[in-house]
């Protein structure tokens, strides 16, 4: 049996009719940029999120950018994160001319670790950006009580986490703002990039939609500078169809997520660990294990594709390398680092798919 990481045609093939009209709807009006899909897809979002406000741009990378930007960081500036996210997280800060402060995650639920940030402040910290990794929030209401008592603001990251939850309040809603990747292995993908801004706050909303349009707010008028971050048509009207799926393939990925867990439990690996009050919606399903590296092999060799979320830290990037500072130690994000493996995940898994990829773990783990 092959059981790929991803397989993004057997999604498409559950909504080609959908995708296909309302594709068909866009290239008959051809208002392609910033149309009524887009603002239609805004409000939707916005309310999935149980955010009053949505900007689509370009890319989730684009929207960390501009949430950051609109909550003041800038040149000089420090935002305290993690090392352990891909790698736009620290990108995006570096965008504005700030710097990236690294602290440590928590062990179990790779996010950054609350007790972590109060000794990374400096005079020149400006805010905090908490990735909600592999689908699960970090734990919002102790780091927003720091920034509270600091003044500092807080961007969600929420590039992996549609639909997530923690203590009652769904991504996108907790911060200042939040940041959304909508590339197509999400939770949520597009047929392309594409991202979005959410925020209850009128005066972020207002900067991310002129920024986004190259700062203007009517045709051929510039009253600030922007940036060419539009989310299009096309990519809009995938999204609305695919938004109105979105809780029926959580609900499939936490399904599987039990699964494994219970074909798992009795193997040498560290399961993925599930805060309480959080509602975990797996984008990737992440297994800590000894000789990782050649456990992904023999799994390979059994037709088992894997991934690793992420081999190499941030800091340890040869970009970041210099740049920016280390709060603390990094001891636990540099040793899983080498640990950590990801199973397939998605919501068109089948059961004998999932027993398939347990059996091949088990036979690794007698192998070795």
């Amino acid at each position: 049996m092959q059981v790929p990481f991803v397989d993004l045609k057997a999604q498409y093939a559950s909504v080609r009719d959908e995708v296909a009209a309302g594709l068909a709807g866009v290239l008959e009006e051809m208002q392609l940029v910033l149309g009524p899909n887009v603002t239609a897809f805004e409000a939707e979002f916005a309310q999935y999120c149980s955010a009053r406000f949505g900007l689509g741009v370009a890319s989730g990378t684009d929207a960390l950018y501009l949430a950051l930007r609109a909550c003041g960081v800038g040149p000089g500036d420090e935002v305290i994160t993690v090392s352990h996210s891909f790698i736009a997280t620290a990108g995006a800060i570096r965008m504005l001319g700030a710097l990236p402060v690294y602290v440590d995650v928590d062990p179990a639920t790779y996010t950054l670790d609350p007790s972590r940030i109060e000794p990374a402040i400096s005079s020149r910290t400006r805010a905090i950006v908490p990735v909600h990794l592999y689908g699960q929030m970090a734990d919002m209401d102790s780091i927003l009580g720091v920034a509270r008592r600091h003044g500092l603001a807080v961007v969600e990251d929420a590039c992996q986490a549609h639909g997530a939850e923690y203590g009652g309040h769904r991504a996108g809603s907790s911060g200042d703002a939040a940041a959304f990747s909508f590339y197509a292995s999400k939770n949520l993908g597009a047929y392309g990039d594409a991202g979005a801004v959410t925020t209850n706050s009128p005066a972020i909303a207002e900067k991310v939609r002129l920024w986004r349009d190259h700062g203007s707010a009517h045709k051929y008028e510039h009253e600030e500078w922007g940036v060419n971050s539009r989310l299009d048509e096309l990519q809009a009207a995938v999204l609305r169809v695919k938004l109105r799926h979105l809780e029926k393939w959580t609900e499939q990925r936490r399904a599987h997520a039990r699964t494994y867990a219970s074909l798992l439990q009795e193997l040498d690996v560290q399961l993925p660990a599930v805060r309480p009050g959080a509602r975990h919606v797996y984008h990737l399903y992440v297994v800590e294990t000894e000789d990782r590296d050649r456990v992904r092999k023999v799994l390979a060799e059994r037709g088992v594709a894997t991934g690793i979320h992420y081999p190499i830290p941030i800091h340890q990037q040869g970009a970041a390398r210099g740049v920016g500072r280390i709060a603390g130690d990094l001891s636990i994000t540099e040793t899983i680092a080498g640990r950590i493996l990801s199973l397939p995940m998605y919501a068109e898994l089948d059961q004998s798919q999932l027993e398939y990829v347990a059996a091949a773990l088990r036979d690794v783990a007698v192998a070795l």
